[in-house]
């Protein structure tokens, strides 16, 4: 009874000691910290808040759970973390006042004290769900065709989202930007429709053309595209706009037709592949199980309304020369704060990164407060990073990216972490040599514990849900 008196006394005092430090006691030690930490609770009590107590490595030891920091374990390269630029995204933000403008993308982009430094970036290829209304850049009367992509224009962009983007890029010119086509022209379809159907095979050439003039078109503005998808949700026909496209065809396309263009364009823009459901991870080894079409795909792309995280490591094993990508995932508006915190930051910016993904990112960058605006049959429960209205509210997306995208700086690489106690983590060595370590406590209650580096000991706490990110 005593032993166990004793031990209860030893938990307690531990927690205590934690607790004191995360409150930022003021003292030699928090002055000379070398370990700095920002802090997002469920209660929204902090939001991405740098907290004022810093933490030390000492010798001390103790029994809290711990997280061990292995650098001799190294993974992958992180290419960044961010959103979907829609196209209702770019509107909402162009229509600000130039001063309201300028403060939100620098707020956004810069990697400045007060910015999240968004480092990646992806957009559509003609309309997605959340435009105003469907386009593609060659639509034409009924029963016409342009084979050589003779009609080709980018002009519905050129008045909100390629002068955002020059802003943006601006602001962070290293920036990377992937493009998604929601569908082919409508004449290139098996249903002339912008919803659903298939392109039809003798338009192979022509729809590859296409990208390969999109890609031409943007780099004319100064928008350099880094990789295209295929198809966005190549497997939900039912989306406003969409194409249905299955693996064989996806892989015949590419070695037919948009591999061969690319290759004699000249283009180094990236070939990423399937950009669906982890469910699904047969599609995109189907594809690159074909050494024909594989040649020219970089990686595999994966949304995650269906499936498991883990499915990417699935497609990592079969073809571990090729790269992954974590493209979508969505927050349903109104949301709930504290579960969609914890949820998404432990199972995308930890759980797709410690699944091989290069990057993360969140849909959609800003919507009205109505979740608009979006297509007639597009998504109308999609709550942005950011809600104008014109005042900007910063929701819940924007710290699921900033508490990564802030420091985990393009180039750094994930090294080695130990999940333990239902402290979901990963790790990251930044191209200046700093250590970065996210953690989410899934626990509902309070968790002391310790963070081991070296062979040395910090200890802190996070209550229940909440997220840190820890910087050394």
């Amino acid at each position: 009874m005593k032993r166990n008196i004793l031990f209860a006394f030893a938990i307690v005092l531990s927690a205590c000691t934690a607790k004191r430090e995360a409150a930022g006691l003021k003292g030699a030690a928090a002055a000379k910290g070398e370990v700095s930490y920002w802090l997002t609770t469920g209660d929204k009590s902090a939001l991405l808040e740098e907290q004022s107590a810093k933490l030390n490595f000492g010798t001390k030891q103790s029994a809290n759970p711990t997280i061990e920091i292995d650098e001799t374990q190294k993974f992958q390269t992180i290419d960044g973390f961010g959103y979907t630029l829609t196209g209702g995204s770019a509107g909402l933000i162009n229509d600000l006042d130039e001063k309201a403008k300028d403060a939100l993308l620098e707020e956004l982009f810069s990697t400045r004290k007060n910015g999240i430094g968004v480092s990646y970036l992806r957009i559509s290829i003609g309309a997605s769900d959340l435009s105003a209304d469907n386009f593609t850049y060659n639509e034409l009367p009924a029963g016409q065709t342009d084979i050589n992509q003779d009609n080709f224009s980018i002009t519905k962009e050129m008045t909100a989202l390629v002068p955002v983007l020059k802003k943006i890029l601006a602001i962070n010119p290293d920036l990377k930007i992937l493009g998604s086509p929601w569908t082919a022209p409508t004449w290139m379809k098996t249903n002339h429709s912008f919803k659903g159907g298939s392109l039809k095979p003798e338009y192979y050439e022509s729809y590859a053309k296409y990208l390969v003039k999109y890609i031409h078109a943007m780099k004319t503005q100064g928008i350099t595209i880094d990789a295209i998808t295929i198809q966005n949700e190549p497997l939900h026909p039912g989306n406003v706009p969409s194409m249905h496209m299955e693996a064989k065809d996806q892989a015949v396309f590419i070695k037919t037709a948009l591999g061969p263009v690319f290759k004699s364009a000249g283009l180094k823009t990236k070939i990423i592949i399937y950009d669906h459901n982890a469910d699904r991870p047969d599609y995109p080894i189907t594809i690159l199980n074909d050494p024909q079409t594989k040649q020219y795909v970089d990686g595999s792309a994966f949304h995650l309304y269906g499936g498991q995280i883990t499915a990417l490591s699935k497609v990592h094993e079969a073809h571990p020369d090729k790269n992954l990508y974590f493209t979508e995932q969505w927050v349903g508006g109104p949301g709930k704060f504290d579960e969609d915190i914890k949820w998404h930051v432990s199972t995308l910016i930890i759980g797709a990164t410690r699944n091989w993904s290069r990057n993360v990112l969140e849909w959609n960058v800003a919507a009205d407060p109505l979740y608009g605006p979006h297509t007639v049959g597009g998504c109308t429960t999609c709550l942005g990073a950011i809600t104008i209205a014109p005042a900007v509210t910063r929701n819940v997306a924007y710290y699921i990216i900033g508490h990564a995208s802030k420091f985990v700086r393009p180039g750094s690489q994930r090294i080695g972490s130990n999940i333990t106690d239902n402290l979901q983590n990963v790790a990251f060595r930044t191209p200046d040599g700093k250590t970065v370590l996210i953690v989410v406590n899934g626990n509902s209650t309070d968790q002391v514990f310790n963070i081991k580096y070296k062979g040395k000991m910090a200890l802190t706490s996070l209550a229940g849900g909440a997220v840190a990110t820890y910087v050394w």
